[in-house]
């Protein structure tokens, strides 16, 4: 990747890490620049690719703002599913198994190419999930876990990749959400702790440089995931014909 496609890709994700919204100003260049350790020069050049692409415009006199509509090719790509996530929960199993494909490879590419800042990045999203975890805020559990495999993405450094999976977040959002919701329903604390411990693990792959080890880890954490969901759809359905079974009885005696 050159370094003017680095440097916009870094913008960005400094605009999505700060939830900066359309309309929102950027902050100053000077500000920008020194944050992100460039000249002005190359801070210009990030900005005007990213405007090419609909994602900043830049205003004489006014700065540089989020565009209110982005004409991305991942949400055009994406909207369609949306409807299908939420009408069909059967459709989770189709984003695990994306994941799968997608995560696979960005755990061992992010094992061999993170940077320092990158670890940080991982290491937080891991302590944020877990304080969620400790005091049952269940919602931002979720963000914070989805957080923390797109933190894993980015460490790849490979754009298509991060790109991917950027359009998926809001998908992988409400799924990881739900999956949690129904893996919990009993309130197993095995459950929960096997989910920590694959996180640490996967954490601790990736912070040590070991690919093959990212790799096997992330596999064993989807695959646990999707078992889960197994046994949580198979126990709603047993409970379901146990409702029907009663109904019926009433309607005969």
């Amino acid at each position: 990747m050159r370094l003017s496609d680095q440097l916009a890709e870094q913008l960005y994700v400094l605009v999505q890490q700060r939830q900066l919204q359309p309309g929102q100003r950027l902050p100053a260049e000077r500000q920008l620049a020194e944050e992100l350790g460039v000249s002005r020069a190359a801070l210009r050049e990030a900005i005007q690719r990213l405007s090419s692409r609909g994602i900043l415009e830049s205003r004489v006199g006014s700065g540089t703002f989020v565009c209110a509509h982005a004409p991305l090719w991942s949400d055009q790509a994406i909207s369609p599913l949306v409807p299908l996530m939420r009408d069909d929960p059967q459709y989770r199993y189709d984003v695990l198994e994306a994941r799968q494909i997608l995560e696979t490879g960005t755990a061992w590419l992010a094992a061999q190419r993170a940077t320092d800042k990158d670890r940080d990045r991982i290491r937080s999203c891991f302590d944020e999930m877990l304080n969620h975890q400790n005091i049952h805020d269940a919602d931002n559990a979720a963000r914070a876990d989805t957080q923390f495999h797109l933190a894993i993405a980015e460490a790849s450094h490979n754009i298509v990749v991060v790109q991917a999976m950027r359009s998926l977040f809001e998908m992988v959002l409400n799924t990881v959400a739900q999956n949690r919701r129904e893996m919990f329903v009993h309130k197993d604390p095995k459950v929960l702790a096997r989910l920590t411990q694959q996180h640490h693990d996967l954490m601790q792959a990736i912070v040590c440089g070991e690919p093959e080890q990212a790799k096997a880890v992330i596999g064993e954490h989807l695959a646990f995931v999707h078992e889960k969901l197994l046994e949580a759809d198979a126990d709603d359905a047993r409970l379901q014909r146990l409702g029907r079974f009663s109904s019926a009885q009433m309607t005969f005696s």
